[in-house]
């Protein structure tokens, strides 16, 4: 994956105050505008103070998405919110390497477990989420300091037929697992594409489901991810359908 380089001084618009973008043209040209430039030159144009070079890998809910945030205008950030409410648009930042594979997994939202008997695909939020994604590459190898990270090509992509019904698919496995009271045999294993992972500050983190008798259980919180596989896929073919 390229991306320019050398650029010093950061873009109009790279400032904490950038309004919401009118439009997906307007998203993308700014998007673009940042191309080339490290995540800590985006900080010091808006202010943020930086790590040392030791400070750990950039992560994609970290400081560098929300200086991205920031830069793009996002005014979303509510749970049941996109990051461009206007637009429909949530924005995933990827942390990959110099060859553009991604460093990990890419999360999409929360796994409602109490309520999974009741849940449907066409009326998820996971859907909802990915309707249209603005995925920005942030390159450099496993465990570089976050603010040496360049911002690459973005990329903007929405599911076409094929690609949402393995979403589709992966969806209703997991949806259906738990529905039916077998959340024990739910595991990131399951799913094409679409996985699901505890998602938690800690360990201690605990919410509700139920056990196949319909027994109310405490167990780790879930969320849905995008498996590397494919998002490395989509940044190359917005339109693959990888095996």
């Amino acid at each position: 994956m390229s991306a320019r380089r050398g650029r010093a001084t950061p873009p109009p618009g790279a400032a904490s105050s950038t309004r919401p973008p009118a439009d997906l043209a307007e998203l993308l040209a700014r998007a673009h505008s940042l191309v080339g430039l490290t995540t800590g030159a985006l900080a010091v144009a808006q202010g943020v103070a930086q790590e040392g070079p030791t400070a750990a890998a950039v992560r994609t809910k970290g400081t560098p998405g929300q200086l991205l945030e920031r830069a793009l205008g996002a005014t979303g950030g509510a749970v049941k919110a996109h990051d461009f409410p206007t637009l429909g648009v949530e924005l995933k930042s990827i942390p990959v390497d110099e060859a553009g594979a991604p460093l990990e997994t890419t999360y999409v939202c929360t796994f409602a477990l109490a309520d999974a008997e009741s849940q449907s695909w066409e009326r998820s939020w996971v859907r909802a989420k990915l309707a249209r994604v603005l995925f920005v590459p942030l390159i450099g190898a496993a465990g570089v300091a976050w603010g040496a990270r360049r911002i690459g090509a973005p990329v903007l992509w929405s599911p076409t037929p094929a690609q949402e019904r393995v979403l589709r698919a992966d969806f209703e496995e997991v949806v259906g697992l738990v529905g039916i009271g077998r959340i024990e045999e739910l595991t990131a294993h399951l799913g094409t594409w679409l996985q699901v992972r505890p998602k938690a500050r800690d360990g201690s983190a605990r919410t509700l489901a139920w056990d196949a008798d319909g027994a109310p259980i405490a167990t780790v919180p879930r969320g849905f991810y995008l498996r590397t596989r494919f998002t490395r896929a989509l940044l190359a073919d917005p339109c693959a359908t990888p095996d």
